[in-house]
């Protein structure tokens, strides 16, 4: 079982992604940033640099102690190397995808993060920045439109982390005032990574804010009921099918097998 500390941010979202597509059990621990949870000594003693998202990883792959990780990257690198997969394991196959998982952590969120800041959320509007930002975001897109043009639907060959690291960033180009049809090739990466596991991921933000917690064992969002016994269902993220359970007291609260 892994816990994933999250908030519903692109960086949060990769990890879901990652674990939907995996389908392994994880638990959604909701880290409130708003309220400053990032800062709390628990959190510091799984994620140094009080960001998240981070995992603890209850059955590591050495069969050791609880192992902790932070950072996007590393954790998806931590993940693929535990499962085999989304990483290719021979030496230029999978330096191609870490290359582009670094582009992607180095450049494409950060300059994305900072525009999205300057054009949209800070007080003062500052030409210079929004401006600066702007063009590099635009030219990092221009260099991910590029990458596509040569490789195809994925970024570096077949589907791995490199492409669960960059669609998260990607799929906010519309608030930033960005379009597709300025980047053709790119939205052949946006429509192939939004397969079903995508989608799962991606609303696990939303499942929180209604009360949901997610439930050991992939593709399952459950919702609990309204305090006290109840009853809750189980949406399987790729078929839709529907299962009825009971829940346990609390709008939180874990839902018992039927």
């Amino acid at each position: 079982m892994i816990d994933l500390y999250y908030a519903p941010t692109p960086n949060g979202w990769k990890i879901a992604i990652m674990l939907e597509e995996l389908g392994i059990p994880y638990n959604v621990i909701p880290v409130n940033i708003r309220a400053g949870d990032q800062f709390k000594p628990e959190f510091l003693a799984i994620s140094p640099n009080n960001r998240i998202p981070a995992i603890v990883d209850h059955a590591p792959p050495d069969g050791g102690e609880p192992f902790s990780v932070f950072e996007t990257g590393a954790i998806l690198i931590y993940l693929a190397d535990k499962t085999g997969r989304f990483l290719p394991k021979d030496m230029r196959g999978r330096s191609r995808v870490v290359q582009w998982v670094m582009w992607q952590m180095s450049g494409l969120g950060p300059m994305l993060g900072q525009h999205g800041h300057f054009a949209l959320y800070a007080p003062e509007k500052i030409p210079y920045a929004i401006e600066r930002y702007r063009d590099e975001a635009a030219r990092l897109y221009s260099v991910l439109d590029r990458q596509l043009g040569k490789t195809g639907a994925y970024v570096a060959g077949d589907y791995s982390i490199a492409d669960i690291a960059c669609f998260p960033w990607t799929m906010t180009h519309k608030a930033q005032g960005f379009t597709l049809d300025d980047y053709p090739k790119r939205q052949a990466l946006v429509c192939g990574c939004a397969r079903a596991a995508a989608g799962a991921g991606g609303a696990c933000d939303r499942q929180i804010r209604k009360g949901a917690f997610r439930r050991g064992g992939a593709k399952e969002y459950v919702r609990a009921g309204r305090e006290g016994d109840g009853e809750a269902k189980i949406i399987d993220g790729h078929s839709g099918a529907r299962q009825r359970v009971r829940a346990k007291r609390g709008p939180m609260a874990r839902a018992r097998n039927p």
